[in-house]
């Protein structure tokens, strides 16, 4: 199996807010991978998106984000101290769990995971998050040029659009990577 990493990816309460509504059971799946990531001795490691104030990070030419950066409030937009930023109270990190800042979709992207990761030996990403179609698709699309072993729980992800979520875990991800349920990983890691 390798040196094996849960990222738990963009479960922000901002993000959460808007998805949850299409899995209500969402937060308690990905909670039950979690503590059982904890007790095989998985590490955890959480992916947020941030931005410092006043968003310099952002691009106005980039469709994703730059309407962040015109219209936030003072304080909001995933900037330092936002509110909405912060990882859902029904997912947080345990103290010393890594918790890494990206600027992009990808969790790769602004970010020091690839160096925390080879610093770790990690070699096998088991991937979930907010949304399948943003930071789940393009974080496997990169990890996989960067020659990490993969594994997607494909309930361990949302997505505002049932449709694209199955298309993407039963059509483009298995290219990639493994895909199994919460219930299947929680019993091979625990065996």
């Amino acid at each position: 199996m390798g040196n094996t990493a849960l990222l738990v990816m963009d479960v922000q309460r901002g993000i959460v807010d808007r998805f949850i509504a299409e899995d209500p059971e969402y937060l308690t799946r990905l909670r039950r991978a979690i503590d059982a990531a904890r007790v095989a001795g998985v590490p955890v490691i959480y992916v947020v998106v941030g931005f410092r104030a006043g968003h310099p990070e952002i691009s106005a030419r980039n469709k994703s984000f730059g309407a962040i950066a015109g219209s936030a409030p003072a304080g909001g937009g995933f900037a330092d101290g936002d509110p909405l930023a912060e990882i859902h109270p029904d997912a947080a990190p345990r103290p010393g769990e890594l918790v890494v800042t990206k600027k992009r979709v990808s969790a790769f992207a602004g970010s020091d995971l690839d160096m925390v990761l080879r610093a770790g030996e990690v070699d096998t990403l088991v991937l979930t998050g907010i949304a399948t179609s943003g930071v789940v698709l393009s974080t496997l699309r990169q990890a996989s040029d960067l020659d990490f072993r993969l594994t997607v729980l494909e309930d361990g992800c949302l997505d505002s659009d049932p449709e694209v979520h199955r298309v993407l875990t039963e059509k483009v991800f298995p290219r990639q990577a493994d895909i199994v349920t919460v219930d299947e990983w929680v019993a091979a890691i625990g065996k």
